[in-house]
């Protein structure tokens, strides 16, 4: 049997690039995890780990203009916007190997004996340890910092898992090139080169999820290519952990104060929001409650504008933009729904940007408005015309779980501390994994208090893929109990011959 081509292909024009691999055989897909399986214990060394994230770092530094390049001939995403995200890409792998210098991650707990106890309680000593193999499924919209060198790989390394990468076949050429350069740095600090590699092609991804070797995945993509990993993930003789990124709607409320105070600076903002790397981010604002009134439609009249004179853009790739138009077009049909700035085709290779409008007490008639309530992938939103209290907060009762939930108050509002503005804070997080006021949520910076994650369907686990806790997801406690020191590991040793952070009973 003939192996398959795997093309970089260019969205501006639909051309093929080159070729750039071919799809793995289920043969090679083992021979990938059992490499990594095996070189899993030379990622044992803690600073080792560290001097090849950063050697990582370095090299993708070095590489830069070659590496924009190639992320911006597959996905059209403009040097700016690969530059900046290349620089978040390497400053991820940098604050990994911070993190693995530092060593909280390990979140050690030792907890002395104590036989006047109520039971009597032995000497105990916890910490974390690897899973083992992790497998990575590379994102789309993010060549770069959700792809092979990007936090769910970054992290994995740093905690002491070596990475197998199913690559995004929208962006092939990168995903071989960034691959060569960890692999380059690993060599370089003494690491087999095998504790990262990638492989290609749909049934890959699907041997990968079900080989007996990988014990955990990271996902980012689309409710039903994830949800179908989720399910292999969790139905495989023994079933692993899957943390995965979905889906979200990412919903904004206005208050009619905010409205009233500054309709200009919020409808500019969310066309901003909205059209940010073409409508391709995973938290773009995908449901705007506005208030009814002169407020909210000069609100809109702020976004129509804002909208109306945006440049039409390349999505990612062809069959992107053919579901885009045809959801659009399927929105725009339902009856009450108006396009103030018709989203949709912008020529032969490009898209609009707009918005579709609706009365939010529509929505709540459920049956076909339902997929308004659905993620539109690309520079599309809908904004929801509310009359009052009640009528929003219906609405947000329709949503299941997101990634943000974003609340834009009047100074007011923000300031007071209770009220409906605390009643609605409430209200979002328990949507949410990150909740924003007064600001928008496209750009998740990298920071160890950050959460990008939220309740199903927006991620399959409580675990965020961003910032510091990240490592979190492929770490399993272990404690021993009355184990002789000699015996002990050297993270747990009394003398804490590595200058770990530890918790001494509750101290």
């Amino acid at each position: 049997m003939a192996a398959t081509p795997v093309w970089s292909v260019d969205p501006r024009t639909g051309k093929q690039r080159e070729q750039v691999a071919v799809e793995a055989t289920p043969q090679e897909v083992d021979g990938a995890v059992r490499a990594a399986h095996a070189a899993r214990g030379a990622l044992a060394d803690a600073a080792t780990r560290a001097a090849f994230l950063r050697a990582a770092a370095d090299l993708l530094d070095g590489a830069a203009a070659h590496v924009v390049e190639a992320a911006d001939a597959e996905t059209a995403l403009g040097p700016g916007r690969l530059t900046g995200e290349l620089a978040r890409t390497t400053g991820q792998l940098r604050a990994f190997a911070d993190a693995v210098d530092e060593g909280s991650y390990l979140d050690i707990r030792i907890d002395r004996a104590d036989p006047l106890a109520a039971p009597p309680r032995p000497e105990l000593r916890r910490y974390k340890v690897p899973l083992g193999v992790v497998a990575v499924y590379a994102a789309s919209n993010f060549p770069l910092a959700f792809s092979v060198p990007g936090g769910d790989t970054a992290s994995a390394l740093a905690a002491g898992c070596p990475v197998v990468v199913k690559a995004h076949p929208d962006h092939p050429a990168t995903s071989e090139l960034c691959a060569s350069l960890l692999r380059r740095a690993a060599v370089a600090t003494g690491l087999p080169a095998d504790v990262v590699s990638v492989v290609h092609g749909f049934d890959s991804g699907l041997e990968l999820i079900r080989h007996p070797l990988v014990t955990a995945a990271g996902f980012t993509g689309s409710i039903r290519g994830g949800r179908a990993l989720f399910d292999a993930a969790s139905t495989r003789p023994v079933p692993i952990p899957f943390h995965g990124e979905l889906g979200s709607l990412n919903p904004v409320v206005v208050t009619p104060a905010a409205a009233v105070e500054r309709a200009e600076e919020i409808g500019g903002g969310l066309a901003g929001s909205v059209t940010l790397g073409v409508g391709q981010f995973c938290v773009k604002p995908g449901l705007v409650l506005v208030p009814e009134g002169a407020a909210g439609d000069r609100l809109a009249g702020a976004l129509t504008k804002a909208l109306g004179e945006t440049e039409p853009g390349v999505l990612l790739d062809h069959r992107m933009r053919e579901n885009f138009v045809a959801g659009v077009r399927e929105r725009a049909a339902l009856p009450g729904v108006e396009a103030p700035v018709t989203p949709g085709s912008g020529g032969e290779h490009t898209v609009g940007a707009g918005y579709l409008s609706v009365p939010a007490r529509t929505l709540l008639e459920g049956g076909p408005y339902e997929l308004l309530l659905e993620e539109c992938f690309g520079p599309v939103t809908v904004l929801a015309r509310y009359a009052g209290q009640d009528e929003a907060a219906a609405v947000l009762g329709l949503l299941p779980g997101n990634l943000t939930a974003t609340l834009q108050l009047s100074a007011a509002e923000a300031d007071g501390g209770e009220g409906p503005a605390a009643e609605l804070v409430s209200r979002v997080t328990a949507l949410a994994g990150r909740v924003v006021v007064n600001g928008w949520p496209t750009g998740v910076a990298v920071a160890p208090a950050q959460h990008h994650g939220g309740p199903y369907p927006a991620a399959t686990s409580h675990s965020t893929s961003v910032g510091g806790t990240a490592i979190e997801r492929w770490l399993r406690p272990v404690a021993y109990q009355s184990v002789p020191d000699a015996l002990l590991p050297p993270e747990l040793r009394e003398a804490n011959p590595l200058g770990l952070p530890r918790r001494v009973t509750g101290a």
